[in-house]
């Protein structure tokens, strides 16, 4: 595997009494679409300020962006990220091009490159039928393409996007995911913090969930929708009707860990196998020898609410 994008070991931070991260660890991939997801107060915008060299870790552990460390060569990850943070102010009474073209400026842009840039920036975000228009007059969705847009002016590798769908509507939302599924092709490397959940499911590949300042799972949306990261699998068999012998045939099987019967009325059996012992061809095939009638066979998959409520804790957070 290549050497990961970000990789935080055992970061810890405190603000006086509180304690926002408590030795928190995972790395993301290159061109990845990792989700970062958790409750008000779970330490997401502390960890993204963090990435983003705005806030040193107060308490310990190392973070390291593109092989960098965060602390010791922050001038160097910063020419290698875009961050948008979940509330940002922007000078509304620039046009988009001015408000763009003064960003360009700062990163140390000529005026050709910046005006080759923006134009490309524009066009990818949809903006570019509005580059003379003031920021003050347009709506949430377009001024949140324009800060994207702004983010990407100095074209960073990696983007650090806190909660940018924020008040926007469905059609926004949908646009704005659009985009970001765009730029992961053109090569960027996106971690994206986010309370849709809905969307994150089909957006990313990866996803990390927080609660209080801890990991509570990190790794693929597949190994989060189904349960688990190794070689176990399970699927529901619905058959005709209700057929023991099929259950006695199939527990004989070596690497099937459990089948669990069907409710009255229901015929669908829950099985649980290792698929490094066992196919799911097999387990179909000695289900039809032993005379069952099979309607469906489909993947156990939660829906990530489900997952995130049984990974995080009730209650009020501090």
């Amino acid at each position: 595997m290549s050497e990961p994008i970000i990789d935080i070991r055992n970061l810890s931070h405190r603000y006086k009494s509180h304690q926002a991260l408590g030795g928190v660890s995972f790395t993301v991939g290159r061109q990845s679409i990792h989700g970062f997801v958790g409750p008000n107060g779970a330490g997401k915008t502390t960890t993204l300020k963090v990435l983003a060299t705005l806030l040193r870790p107060q308490t310990g552990g190392s973070v390291s962006v593109f092989g960098r460390d965060i602390v010791r060569e922050r001038q160097e990850v910063r020419r290698k990220i875009g961050f948008m943070p979940d509330h940002f102010s922007m000078y509304r009474q620039m046009t988009v091009f001015e408000y763009l073209d003064f960003f360009g400026a700062a990163y140390g842009l000529g005026q050709a490159e910046r005006e080759r840039i923006i134009k490309d920036v524009l066009a990818l975000t949809d903006m570019a039928g509005r580059k003379d228009d003031l920021i003050n007059g347009l709506s949430r969705g377009m001024q949140q393409r324009v800060s994207l847009a702004r983010v990407l002016v100095h074209d960073p590798d990696l983007l650090l996007l806190d909660e940018p769908a924020s008040g926007l509507d469905p059609r926004a939302r949908i646009e704005l995911m659009e985009i970001l599924e765009e730029l992961r092709r053109l090569g960027k490397t996106i971690f994206i913090s986010s309370h849709i959940l809905s969307e994150l499911a089909t957006l990313c590949d990866h996803v990390t969930i927080l609660d209080r300042g801890v990991v509570k799972y990190t790794g693929t949306m597949r190994g989060l929708m189904t349960g688990g990261e190794g070689t176990l699998s399970s699927y529901h068999l619905t058959l005709a009707a209700e057929h023991p012998a099929t259950a006695d045939a199939l527990a004989k099987l070596p690497g099937v860990q459990r089948i669990l019967p069907p409710l009255p009325n229901d015929p669908k059996y829950a099985i649980t196998f290792d698929r490094a012992q066992v196919s799911l061809n097999t387990i179909l095939q000695t289900a039809l020898a032993a005379g069952a009638q099979i309607v469906s066979c489909a993947e156990d998959v939660k829906q990530l609410n489900q997952a995130f409520m049984d990974l995080t804790e009730p209650g009020v957070r501090s």
